[in-house]
Parts: C-alpha cells; structure tokens; sequence
C-alpha cells in the first residue's frame, strides 16, 4: 500500500487516469517453472515465468495493482514440503511468500485449497505475507458477526494522471471463498468457523465500502463463472455477482480457466471482446502461474468524484501450445528466492519407495479400466481390511472407490500420469495421488453403491449409436476427480443410456440406469447387503450419494490416501500393476464415432487396443481418438 500523502492538483477540466490492475489465482505452489511429477524443467507455467509477464505490464503503465485470488499453499510437491518444514520451524517463510513478496503483491484472497492443512498451519503461513489476505464470508462459529479475517480492504493509491498530476485514489478490495469449504474440509474446520452465502455478503458489504469512501471497487471471488441461475449459498457466484451494484472490476479464479477466452463465448451477459460480464470488467488467469490478468480501467475525475469511462481486460500467457515455445523467460530473481525449497522439494521427490516391473499411465482411464487407479484401489483395500480386523465390520466386504485425477482437460494435454517402469519414488505417489485427502470407509448397501456408480458414470456423454456425425464421449464439465472406480465389484456403463444424476449429484432422469451387470464375487451383486467402501474426506463429507444422511463413515482414518500408497508399496517392495478390467463400457451398437481426447504421449499405447484408433493432434496439443468396438 502507498502511504505518500498527496494533494490533487486543481483542474478546469476532467482528469483522466489510466488504472492497471494485474492479478494471478490458483498458483498452487507452482513458483519455479518445474513439473515434480515428470521431475523436468519446464516453460509452460509457473510464478517465475509469470513475473516477467508483471514485470512487462509494470512497465507499460505508471499506475498499476498487483494482486492474487487465492490456492496459493496446496498443489504440488513443494507445497507438501513446506508442510514439513513450517511444521519443525513455524517462523520460517513460506515458499510462496518468498516469491510474492519480492514481486510485491498488495493483497491476496483466501482460496479454498488454503484449508486443506487447517486453520493452525494457514495462520502460520499466512505470518510470513507481507502483504494483507481478505476475506468477507467467513465467520467466527458461535460469533455470528465476527469475521474471521479482514474483510474488506481499501487501499491508498497514488496514480498520476496523463499530465503527470498526483491524485489520492482509493481502491476496495473484497474477497469471497465457496461455502462449500465446509464439506470439503469438515474436518479441519467444523466448530471453528462458518460460511456465509456470497452474494448476501456482497450485498451488504459493498454500500458500506462506498460509505467508507472507496473510489473503485474490485471484487475477488474465488470462484468460476457458471451459466446458471442463482441459488443460495452457490459456489460459482461469478455471473450472479456482476449484477450486484456497485463493483467495478471482477478477479475471478477457481475454475482453472481463462476469461476472455472461447470458451466463454455465447455465455450469459459475456462479451469476450471487451472482457465484460453484465458489462463489468473481469478476468480469470488460468492456473499454475499460466497466466496474467490485466484489466485496464480509463478513470476521469470529476468534480471529486472518480467514475470507469471505458475498460479492457486480457490474459497474458506465458507459453504457446500451438507453436510449442515459451513467450517468456523465467526470472532469476523469483527463482533464487524459492532456490533452497526447490532443491529440497527434489530431494523429497527423489526418494525411493518401491519398484514396478511396468509402465503406469492415465492415457486412457476415463475410458477404461486402468492400472494407475488399480494401484490406488489395491492399497486402499489392503489397508482397510488391516484396520477392519477384529472390529465390529471385519466381516463386510471391502471395495474401494478411486478416481483418474490427471487426465488433460482444464491442465492442458501434459497433465497425465506416464511412470517408467523402475524405481517408484515420491513423486510418482504425488503423481498417482496429487490431492491431501485423508483415508475414509463409508458402509452402504448395494443399491447405494449402485446409485454412487449412476453418478460417476456422468463423466460420459450419452452416445447414439445411430448418429454418425462425431459424438464426444466425455463431458469436460464433469471433472475427472469426480470419475469413481470402485473395485472389489464387477460392472458395465451403457453410455448410449442418459446420465441419471446431474453433475452436482442431482437426480436428473429417475428412469435412466447405466450401471449393468453389477457382481461381486462371481454372483449378482446382493443391493441389500452392507459393504465397506474406501474413499477420502472429500467424497465422504460432500457427496450425499456417497454418505446418505451423512452417518455412514465407519472409518475416519488420520492418514492420507496418498500415505497409505505409499506405505502399501513400501510394503509390496515390487510390483506389477495390472488393471483387472473389472468395469468397462457396454460396446455399442453400429460404429457411431465416437471419440476423446488424451496425451500426445498416449499414441503409442493405443497401439495396444485394436478398439482405439488414432485421428490426429488438436489445436491445444491433444491426441485425438476414436472408440471402435466394431474392431475388437
């Protein structure tokens, strides 16, 4: 914050300033330009890169503001490291404020990933900002009206005008998490704080900033846009909230994509040219330092009274697919200042837990059965069944639900497991295993196995077989995460069917099943029977389809899943992992072509599968291909 005190120069006329606001969101610990998973430098992300970009956009205009959106701690390696580090020495500083400091940001917003370590360790991290953090909608429990953090800034900034006058301009910043945090990390956070809808607190604090003299405000809701009506306690509150009077500029995040951008075009109130919603300025950067926001903002002065005569908004980005090279270079100086935790984080990575005896990778499982989530579900049984003995449930089948976390999508067509055979190390269990989740077993019966299956399975498209223009058989929407494999069962999804739960979870087409053939043991599955299934804290607290009524956990571990892999392998010694082909796709009728996309590194392995045919690269860099069961 500028603290000079300055006297604004008398005019005749209006006065007119040229006001950049820049932000960054969803950097996830990507601060050195480094993938931990494939352990490789690389140009297409990351803080380092992303400072140059700051650094340029500083340059082009006198008057500027840094600030980030949120999801900053959690996201790779690094940020597990850290974990260590701060928790043997709470006075060090985070590797993320290291950098942000240097590059001087001038305020940040609380994201939803700063919970997934508890409020402790976010106090201690956020100790080490210089720079204050905001947020409106969290509460203190049992203190209805007290806000846990700041919520609202407004901040003293001294712009100059195109004459070269000194003017006193003051900015609010207010900022804004999901309410969901409270499913999503229950356990961190139950009794601790509440979450208030983020549209009633936009309403009620934002009159009270222009009351507290704020000349522009910008909203940081870390949050997507989603084209749907508003309802209470929504967790993509973007389009909602450019309807709120009184916001000058929206700094939107979350989602991992980019506005403007194409993908926006034809949306609600959107004008992708301008970079308006509702004709508000907004922006979203990408994720992982991929991208800058920029939002200029043409500012006249008049009569006391500063008003937004004109706007654009941009993303800038760091890398270009299509020609496959770097628009920047990384800066030194952000590298050097994180250069001792990146050095330990590859230390961390590097260490040897294990080997398998094959090749493990993601290519295709979203499409079918897949060793990378095998391996995940076979160390989840082998430790419930441990945990179970001698227990009241020792008895009850043991399955276990896992999902595909990289499969491209929103994190471009680089972001697929693919480990060598060899060695398995840390970073191959991050790899397989990328989110602090902690072990859960929830106890249901078939038919409610069945009804978590339904929703998984709206991952896919529903396909006609009858149709012969090219069909795509995975909704992006539906994030891969999201995508349950559960093992211990045999089963088939007939996509030509529609999806009968919504991608929320809710029930979309009550006569619609695309679960078939569902068997455990060689026996059709027993839909009374109780059963133990493996999943995490995410899926328990936040799935309704996955712990009806909320009572089913028989099993809340303190272990992340991901410790559990690792301790499954070091137990292992040596493995062969091998999907077991215990769910697929019902094959359909005709040769309808239907296609998906993968990893450019996933065309050979298709070589394997005479049902997958190869059609060529997208314009992003994504490996193109068609499902003919006609061939098999």
């Amino acid at each position: 914050m500028e603290t000079n005190e300055v006297i604004c120069v008398e005019t005749s006329g209006p006065v007119r300033v040229k006001f950049r606001i820049m932000v960054t969101t969803d950097l996830h610990v990507s601060l050195w330009n480094y993938d931990y998973y494939a352990d490789e430098e690389t140009l297409q992300y990351g803080l380092a890169q992303t400072a140059s970009l700051i650094q340029t956009a500083r340059s082009e205009v006198p008057n500027h503001l840094l600030l980030d959106n949120g999801d900053v701690i959690q996201g790779n390696p690094m940020g597990d490291y850290a974990v260590q580090r701060l928790q043997q020495d709470p006075s060090a500083v985070h590797p993320a404020y290291k950098a942000m400091n240097l590059l001087g940001y001038e305020a940040g917003n609380i994201g939803n990933h700063e919970f997934n370590y508890g409020l402790e360790y976010l106090q201690t991290c956020l100790q080490g900002a210089q720079f204050p953090y905001i947020n409106a909608n969290i509460y203190v429990a049992g203190e209805n009206e007290q806000n846990y953090f700041t919520p609202y800034l407004l901040l003293d900034k001294t712009v100059e005008d195109e004459a070269g006058g000194k003017h006193l301009l003051k900015v609010g910043v207010i900022g804004f998490v999901p309410p969901q945090i409270m499913q999503w990390d229950k356990a961190w956070l139950e009794g601790k704080i509440i979450v208030k809808d983020v549209l009633e607190t936009a309403r009620r604090f934002i009159p009270k900033m222009r009351a507290e003299g704020a000349d522009l405000i910008i909203a940081m809701p870390h949050a997507g846009f989603e084209d749907i009506p508003e309802t209470p306690y929504m967790e993509n509150t973007v389009l909602p909230l450019s309807r709120v009077e009184g916001i000058d500029a929206i700094l939107f995040g979350h989602a991992h994509k980019v506005f403007p951008g194409p993908s926006f075009v034809g949306k609600t109130g959107v004008d992708t040219e301008r970079g308006t919603i509702h004709e508000i300025p907004a922006v979203e950067p990408g994720f992982w330092g991929d991208h800058l926001g920029i939002i200029d903002l043409d500012l006249f002065l008049m009569d006391g009274k500063w008003e937004v005569a004109a706007s654009s908004a941009e993303v800038r980005p760091v890398y270009d697919p299509v020609r496959q090279e770097a628009l920047v270079q990384p800066d030194a100086e952000i590298q050097l200042s994180v250069a001792e935790e990146h050095a330990g984080t590859l230390e961390y990575i590097r260490a040897p837990v294990g080997r398998i005896t094959v090749a493990v990778n993601s290519f295709f499982a979203q499409v079918m059965d897949d060793a990378s989530v095998q391996l995940v579900n076979d160390a989840q049984i082998w430790y419930v069944k441990q945990q179970m003995q001698g227990s009241e449930y020792e008895d009850l089948p043991v399955l276990s639900a896992a999902a595909p976390f990289k499969t491209g999508g929103r994190y471009g067509p680089s972001y697929y497991t693919d480990i060598p055979a060899g060695m398995l190390a840390i970073k191959h269990i991050a790899d397989l295993y990328n989110f602090p989740n902690t072990l859960h077993v929830v106890r249901l019966t078939g038919a409610e196995i069945r009804e978590w299956l339904e929703w998984s399975a709206g991952q896919f498209r529903q396909i006609d077989p009858l149709t012969e223009h090219e069909q795509e058989l995975i909704d992006s929407d539906f994030p891969s995460f999201n995508f349950d494999i559960i093992d211990g069962i045999r089963y088939q999804i007939d996509v030509t069917q529609p999806a009968r739960y919504d991608i929320v979870g809710k029930l979309k087409v009550p006569d619609a099943h695309r679960i078939l053939h569902m068997s455990y043991e060689g026996e059709p599955m027993d839909m009374q029977r109780s059963y133990l299934v493996v999943t995490n804290n995410y899926r328990a607290f936040t799935s309704t389809l996955v712990n009806p009524g909320g009572e089913r956990i028989v099993l809340a571990a303190p272990d992340e899943n991901r410790h559990v892999l690792t301790e499954y392998v070091r137990h292992m010694k040596t493995l062969a992992p091998k999907a077991d082909d215990h769910w697929s796709l019902v094959p359909w009728e005709g040769r309808p072509h239907v296609t998906f996309l993968s990893s450019p590194q996933a065309i050979k392995a298709a070589q394997a599968y005479p049902e997958l045919l190869y059609e060529g690269l997208t314009i992003e860099g994504y490996a193109k291909f068609a499902i003919d069961f006609g061939r098999l």
